[in-house]
Formats: structure tokens, sequence, C-alpha cells
């Protein structure tokens, strides 16, 4: 008998029953259909430069609403960055890199948002185990991923690490591949090409 657990399925021999020997055939039409329904939630592109910033609203690790199109006009650049998971060694090299540049981010006229999967608590320890000076959003229902077009790591369903710059409401510089360490210094050097 052929038992389904979410996308996988398991062949489950009963007491006196044929089992899976009459089966050898059927996983090949099954296999097929199991890999579409695993990559059939597959996600938009992520945003390009040039396109719209997404209004979408968030939940930041104090559990109050984030609205980002309100945020984007608060000052010239947004950062929103997305992260796979709080408290991880990549995750916590990325947070940091903009921590320690935080001043001169600011001073570029830059406001950081992190964004990951995580819930509230889980952003909230992180934020606090670090001393992040900015705002993280909790994104377990992937609303604000999905508005950005940031796709999951296949099978852990975790973002992918992406991060977009915005100023006037737009996507002015988009990294698919965002650094961890390097982070800061990347964003610095496209503001610092935005005043050239």
């Amino acid at each position: 008998m052929l038992v389904f657990f979410g996308k996988w399925a398991a062949c489950i021999e009963p007491k006196g029953g044929l089992g899976c020997h009459g089966m050898k055939y059927r996983h090949l039409i099954l296999l097929p259909l199991m890999a579409f329904s695993l990559f059939s939630s597959a996600k938009a592109d992520p945003l390009k430069v040039g396109d719209k910033a997404p209004d979408v609203t968030g939940i930041t690790e104090t559990g109050a609403k984030l609205n980002f199109g309100d945020f984007y006009k608060k000052q010239t650049y947004t950062l929103v960055y997305f992260f796979p998971k709080a408290d991880t060694s990549g995750c916590t090299a990325q947070g940091c890199s903009l921590r320690d540049a935080y001043d001169q981010l600011t001073k570029d006229g830059l406001a950081v948002i992190g964004v990951s999967h995580d819930d509230v608590d889980a952003q909230a320890a992180f934020k606090a185990k670090y001393s992040f000076p900015f705002t993280l959003i909790a994104d377990p229902d992937q609303l604000v991923s999905k508005a950005f077009g940031v796709p999951n790591y296949p099978m852990v369903g975790l973002a992918k690490r992406q991060a977009y710059l915005i100023r006037n409401g737009a996507i002015i510089w988009a990294d698919y591949h965002a650094s961890t360490a390097q982070q800061a210094a990347d964003v610095l050097e496209v503001i610092a090409s935005q005043k050239n």
C-alpha cells in the first residue's frame, strides 16, 4: 500500500498482503507527480532593479505591524534583506555586518529591515542577543518574501539570502546572493556610487 505523508510517499506492506511488490512500475508514474508537486510551489521571479518596491505589511520582532510603503518614505534609502534562519552563523554574520556599520549607514540616509520566516519570539531573541539596532520582520506566512519574489531553499523552506536597496519607492539595487560578513560594505559601495 502506498501511503502519502505531505509530498512524500512510503510503501507499507500489510501483514499477509501483497505489499509493494506489484507496484514496481507505478512509482514511475508517481515520481514525476511528486517532483511536480515539490516544485509547483515556486514563487514569482525576484524583483529587479527599476521595479516598484512592494507596499506590504509585516510583523516586527515586537509584534507590531509595519507598513513597508510608509517606512520607505521616512529616509532616503531602505535596505530590505532576507536571511534564512535567525541565530545561525551566516545570518548572524550578515546582521552583525549591518550592525557594525549602522552609524555610517544611517549617516548616508539608510534604514534597515531584516526578514526571515522565523516567528516573532525568534526574531526578538535574535535582535536582543546581537544588539541589532534595526527592525526584524517575522514572516512565517511568507507574505513579505512572496511580495519581493524571494524564493525558498528547496526541501527546507527557508528564504534565500537576498537584499534589495530601495529609493523613492523603487528597487535601485538587487543582490540575489547576498553576502554575509560583507553585506554592509556592499551596500555602502552602492550608496557611494549613487552620489557620483
